[in-house]
């Protein structure tokens, strides 16, 4: 059935442009030959049978037909062998180091604004900076990155790119353990001989670096207790929390569950109040604390940043790291890098214009149905211009916005995102992926090996979120049988 497969003018994954298959993908090639048009069809319903039996979920809030689904899974992994994983591992690492360090400097002595680095209006004007909140506090292990994850594309020539840092709440952990388990149920077949990395002992780091993260007022001895802050059954992630947080053995809770008394903070529990140390939080900062951010918020707790500025409890991730993931702030990473680190980037951005600056807006202007338009603060898909795949209507619309507020958008190349084949409706057909690293930051680095390949499995799509009709692939690193390290000490 792959015999018909064409690469097009994209760089394939799996295949070479001779149509022959890539050497780590050999193996897999054989043993997918082996299945008969009615194996794959089966084998397929199963998988997503799976998926909807365990209730792998997610929401679409914009969906008039209903919020939930099951998130769409396809067989065919993503396969990277371990040279090419190590040199992603490295950049992960430093690129996470480089941003934490911004993170550090901007809530405390604003150095790379002070040498003109970056311009220091991009922060002050950016809506998720919050020095009132956040300036000049101590935290534990000066980390305001916990958890990141990072989106990774391949170009035409298959050179790994940034596309986006998630420093924020980072979603999609639980999809890669429930891609690999259902991988696994249905496809045995393809563990067979393959020597890929696992993700067992992957919790026990993720665990290992919540609770690296102890306030210094926690005494010497006592056990500090962790929980999962979650906005409730009806956020678009639900599953991601429940998965980590019976996983990781926290208690899940919501922001009703917690009372903070004499600037500490306490869990309701049928025995009574529990002190709680360290809070790994999936609440957006404009909702964890009504006394602090918006008054109307029912989802948070009163009183909870003045118990984090006295160093009372840790909030993972950070509370403010949004203006590291913005859109315009990601163009200055490479800088970050060279500034902090002293390095050259080990994977580089997508060449980005910031529509803020006048010249490169008006270059931009005359060439929308060429580009890429993101909203600088917008995330999974939304307000969002493909310009080649759009209507005139739909580029006028955007020229408009980018005309009344040029500092919200950027622009980027239409990149020839690198295909893998899915098997979809019976047949196969290329479409593009993408790859979201999870980084883990504590004592130690950690960087999750493979993490989740997303997949845009409407035909000729760009856009891999699962919001906006993307699905799943389980992502396969190839084990370097000489042996290989993805931990980096003191970061």
């Amino acid at each position: 059935m792959l015999k018909s497969y064409n690469t097009g003018p994209f760089f394939d994954e799996m295949f070479q442009s001779n149509g022959q298959p890539k050497k780590h993908y050999s193996r897999f090639h054989q043993i997918l030959g082996q299945f008969s048009k009615n194996d794959l069809k089966e084998k397929h319903e199963l998988a997503q049978k799976s998926f909807l039996k365990q209730g792998i979920t997610f929401t679409v809030y914009a969906d008039e037909d209903g919020t939930e689904r099951t998130m769409p899974f396809d067989f065919i992994p993503i396969i990277i062998p371990s040279e090419d994983w190590l040199r992603i591992e490295k950049g992960m690492i430093q690129r996470t180091e480089a941003l934490n360090q911004f993170l550090e400097d901007i809530y405390h002595h604003q150095h790379i604004l002070n040498d003109g680095i970056i311009p220091s209006e991009l922060i002050e004007q950016n809506p998720y900076y919050y020095p009132k909140q956040v300036a000049g506090i101590d935290i534990p292990l000066g980390n305001h990155i916990f958890l990141a994850g990072i989106d990774l594309i391949r170009d035409e020539n298959g050179e790994y790119r940034v596309l986006e840092d998630n420093l924020r709440n980072p979603s999609g952990i639980s999809y890669v353990y429930e891609n690999r388990f259902v991988m696994r149920q249905v496809y045995p077949e393809v563990f067979e001989n393959q020597s890929i990395e696992t993700l067992e002992q992957q919790l026990s780091y993720l665990h290992e670096t919540i609770f690296s993260h102890v306030p210094k007022t926690v005494e010497a001895g006592v056990e500090p207790c962790a929980i999962l802050l979650t906005p409730g059954i009806y956020n678009s992630a639900y599953y991601d929390h429940v998965f980590l947080a019976q996983q990781l053995g926290l208690q899940l809770v919501e922001g009703q569950d917690l009372v903070v008394e004499d600037h500490k903070v306490y869990m309701q529990t049928i025995r009574g109040l529990k002190r709680v140390d360290i809070i790994y939080r999936r609440i957006d900062d404009d909702f964890l604390d009504p006394d602090a951010f918006r008054s109307d918020s029912i989802l948070g707790v009163p009183g909870l940043i003045e118990a984090y500025k006295r160093g009372n409890v840790a909030i993972l991730n950070g509370v403010g790291n949004g203006v590291a993931d913005d859109k315009a702030i990601y163009a200055y990473v490479p800088e970050m890098i060279r500034y902090y680190l002293k390095e050259e980037p080990i994977i580089p951005n997508v060449e980005t214009y910031l529509l803020r600056d006048p010249k490169q807006r008006e270059w931009v202007l005359e060439r929308l149905n060429q580009l890429v338009i993101k909203n600088v603060g917008a995330s999974g898909g939304y307000d969002m211009l493909i310009g080649p795949h759009a209507t005139s209507e739909e580029i006028e619309r955007f020229r408009k916005k980018i005309t009344e507020n040029p500092s919200q958008y950027i622009a980027q190349p239409t990149m020839k995102i690198s295909t893998a084949p899915a098997y979809q409706n019976e047949r196969f057909y290329p479409c593009h992926v993408d790859l979201r690293v999870f980084v883990m930051r504590g004592r130690d680095t950690y960087v999750l090996p493979g993490g989740l390949s997303r997949v845009a499995l409407k035909e000729g799509s760009l856009v891999v979120n699962s919001s906006q009709g993307g699905g799943g692939k389980d992502t396969w690193i190839l084990k370097n049988e000489g042996g290989g390290a993805n931990v980096a000490s003191g970061s």
